[in-house]
């Protein structure tokens, strides 16, 4: 049976999920979410997903949201992500900091920087935003020191998790050259077999809605 995943390209937090899909080698595919066009709101899929967020999975008869959640059910399914036994927490410790201190303020910045009109951004909480997210670079450079993956020898889900929104192009305060144990952390995950850009890898970008 092939997954469904309910995903748009903008969506870091969906690509994370679609990423996760990818690399498991399990059978997959997206399936558009008109998010902009207010499709997140819209009584149908209020029933399917009642925070009415991206991404949403459907296996069979399974229903998942939370990009967190996701992952850790293709790692369930495929055995893949997980890490070692005894790197279980300390994965989970990674991934519950990515959606509290990348993800979530990457991607209100990205959106705020990029897909709001121009006479609308407002400057001072993107100046916040941006001085937080430096921290958080800053945090996950410092761990990055003589490590190859943020825990243990290979791909786990804390890659996947906090690499979410830093393949994107549009701007947003992150210049990876600046940051270089990250930027060599971002090659290892783009040379790992079957990556994808979120571009690539889901419909939907800034270009179909110019």
């Amino acid at each position: 049976m092939t997954i469904k995943l309910h995903c748009f390209g903008e969506s870091g937090n969906a690509y994370k999920a679609a990423l996760a899909l990818e690399l498991s080698g399990l059978a997959w595919e997206p399936v558009f979410v008109d998010f902009f066009g207010g499709e997140g709101r819209s009584p149908e899929f209020r029933a399917k997903n009642i925070m009415g967020e991206v991404p949403l999975l459907e296996d069979g008869d399974i229903r998942l949201t939370q990009s967190g959640v996701i992952q850790q059910y293709i790692t369930d399914k495929s055995g893949k992500f997980g890490g070692a036994p005894e790197d279980k927490y300390e994965v989970l410790r990674w991934v519950l900091w990515d959606n509290h201190k990348m993800s979530s303020q990457a991607g209100m910045t990205r959106f705020l920087m990029n897909f709001l009109p121009e006479d609308k951004r407002p400057q001072e909480v993107i100046g916040f935003m941006q001085g937080r997210l430096k921290g958080a670079y800053a945090t996950l450079e410092s761990h990055l020191e003589g490590r190859d993956y943020i825990v243990g020898s290979g791909l786990t889900n804390a890659d996947i998790s906090n690499c979410g929104y830093l393949f994107y192009p549009e701007p947003f305060g992150f210049v990876r050259a600046d940051w270089p144990n990250i930027d060599r952390w971002l090659a290892n995950i783009e040379n790992t077999p079957g990556f994808k850009y979120p571009y690539d890898l889901m419909p939907g970008s800034p270009a179909d809605r110019a």
